[in-house]
C-alpha cells in the first residue's frame, strides 16, 4: 500500500509538464542538454526546431520540470529598464518580453499586461530615477513615461508615498512555470526526449563522444555535444565537465509576504522602489500574480543550501562550499550591516512592512501573511564582484555552459535560447 501511495505521489507530480519517458541504461544522443528549467527547455526547443534531424535529450534531476528558480519567481514580464545598455541583458529583455507576449498568445497561455511602476519616495531617489529613464530609453524600452505624484495616484490610489515614477505599461505577469513546460511540449511535439530523474554527476570528454554519469534511472548518456544550463548548479556541472572554478553559484533566498484576499484592492500593478547601485537587489515591491494574489517583498538573505527554501534548509556541503569561497567574504564584510538587516527582517515582519509602507502608508502588519520563498542563483567571481551580465563558456571541445542567467532570464528565454543555439552551431559545427 505505501509503495503504491508513493507510486500515485510521483506519478501526480508529473502530470504538470506531461508524461516523461525513460531511458535504457545507456542512450546515445546527438546533443544533450542538462537542466529543465526555463532556459533549459528553451534551448531545447530552439534546437529542434534548427535542426529537426537531431536527436535530442534534455536531463533534469527532478521528478518535475522548471521546479526550482524558474517554479519560485515573481512571475513578473519584465522590459528592460534597469540593465547597462549594450549589454546581453538589456538587448535580450527587450526582444524577449515582445516575443514572450506574441508566444503566449500563438499558445493560448493566459498573461495580463498590467504596468508597473518604479517609485521614488524622496528627492534622493528622483536623482536616481532620471538616470534609470535615460538607461530605459537608451534600451529602447516600449511606452516608458516619467509620471508626477497626481499621475502615480490615478495608476495606483494607495501608492501615497511616491513622488515621481517611471511608468513602464507593457510590464506584465505570467505563470513561468506554465510557459516553460509549454517549451517542453513543443520540444517533446518536435521529436525531442525529456528524461526526469535523470542527475548528471560527470560529464567527460572521451574521444569522438561525451559521456554522462547520470544518477538515476539511466546509468549513463552518450551525447556528441553538450549544452549546460544547471541553473543553481551551473557552475558543479560545468566544472565536473573540466570547466572553470568562477564563477562560483552562491545562493540567495528571498521571502514573500503576501496580501489578505480583502486587502487586493490596495495594489493594481507591479510597484517597485528605485533600486539603490550599492546592493545586487531591487529591493522590496508589490508584484500581481495570475492567480489573483499580490506578493510582497523580498527579502534576500544567504541560503543555508542551494536549495534551501526555509531556514530549516541545511545542506552541509553547500555550506562548507559557502564557508570556504573568499568571494563571499570579500562581498559580505563590506554590506554586514545590510545583511544583518535582512535577516531581522525574515525574522520581525513589522521591519519588512515598514520598508512597503514606504509606497503604501495604509498598509498594516495584519494585512499581510507570510508567502512563499525562492532561491536566486548569485554568480560571484573570487574577488567578490557579482557577475551582472549572461555568462556562457566552454570546457572543451563539443561542451557550451550556460554559466550564469540571472533575472529577467524567465523574459528573455526566447532570445537566450536563439543565442545559445547560435553559439552551439558555431563552436559544434551545427
Amino acid at each position: 500500500k505505501q509503495w503504491y501511495q508513493r507510486r500515485v505521489a510521483i506519478t501526480a507530480g508529473l502530470q504538470a509538464c506531461s508524461k516523461r519517458s525513460l531511458s535504457q541504461k545507456t542512450s546515445t544522443y546527438d546533443v544533450a542538454i542538462v537542466g529543465g528549467g526555463i532556459i533549459g527547455l528553451g534551448t531545447a526547443r530552439a534546437l529542434n526546431i534548427h535542426r529537426p534531424d537531431l536527436k535530442i535529450a534534455l536531463l533534469e534531476k527532478e521528478h518535475d520540470l522548471a521546479t526550482h528558480q524558474t517554479g519560485h519567481n515573481s512571475g513578473v514580464i519584465h522590459m528592460g529598464i534597469y540593465y547597462t545598455p549594450g549589454s546581453l541583458k538589456a538587448k535580450l529583455c527587450v526582444e524577449g518580453a515582445m516575443r514572450t507576449y506574441r508566444y503566449c498568445d500563438e499558445r493560448a497561455i493566459p498573461y495580463k499586461r498590467c504596468g508597473k511602476l518604479i517609485v521614488a519616495t524622496n528627492d534622493e531617489e528622483v536623482s536616481r530615477l532620471d538616470a534609470l529613464f535615460e538607461k530605459g530609453l537608451q534600451n529602447k524600452v516600449p511606452g516608458l513615461a516619467m509620471v508626477d505624484r497626481k499621475q502615480i495616484l490615478e495608476l495606483e490610489p494607495y501608492c501615497t508615498g511616491g513622488v515621481r515614477a517611471i511608468h513602464s505599461p507593457n510590464t506584465g505577469i505570467v505563470d513561468w512555470k506554465r510557459v516553460a513546460c509549454a517549451y517542453g511540449d513543443d520540444f517533446e511535439k518536435g521529436g525531442g526526449t525529456i528524461l526526469t530523474q535523470h542527475e548528471v554527476t560527470k560529464i567527460k570528454d572521451v574521444g569522438r563522444e561525451l559521456r554522462l554519469d547520470i544518477k538515476g534511472p539511466s546509468s549513463r548518456i552518450i551525447a556528441k555535444h553538450v549544452i549546460t544550463c544547471a541553473g543553481l548548479h551551473s557552475d558543479r556541472v560545468a566544472q565536473s565537465a573540466g570547466g572553470k572554478t568562477s564563477p562560483a553559484i552562491v545562493p540567495f533566498r528571498g521571502e514573500y509576504l503576501e496580501l489578505r484576499a480583502d486587502k487586493r484592492y490596495l495594489v493594481n500593478g507591479n510597484i517597485y522602489p528605485v533600486p539603490n547601485p550599492k546592493f545586487p537587489f531591487l529591493g522590496v515591491h508589490f508584484t500581481p500574480r495570475m492567480d489573483g494574489a499580490i506578493w510582497a517583498g523580498p527579502n534576500a538573505v544567504l541560503a543555508g543550501a542551494r536549495e534551501g527554501y526555509s531556514w530549516g534548509d541545511i545542506n552541509p556541503k553547500d555550506l562548507v562550499e559557502m564557508a570556504t569561497f573568499s568571494g563571499l567574504w570579500k562581498l559580505a564584510l563590506p554590506n554586514l550591516s545590510y545583511g544583518l538587516k535582512e535577516i531581522a527582517k525574515s525574522a520581525l515582519l513589522p521591519l519588512q512592512i515598514a520598508d512597503l509602507q514606504r509606497f503604501i502608508p495604509a498598509i498594516s502588519a495584519a494585512d499581510l501573511v507570510r508567502g512563499n520563498t525562492g532561491v536566486r542563483a548569485m554568480a560571484m567571481a573570487s574577488d567578490g564582484s557579482l557577475v551582472d551580465d549572461f555568462t556562457f563558456d566552454q570546457s572543451c571541445h563539443g561542451m557550451l555552459h550556460v554559466r550564469n542567467a540571472p533575472s529577467p532570464a524567465a523574459t528573455s528565454s526566447l532570445a537566450i535560447a536563439d543565442l545559445v543555439v547560435e553559439r552551439a552551431a558555431e563552436q559544434f559545427g551545427l
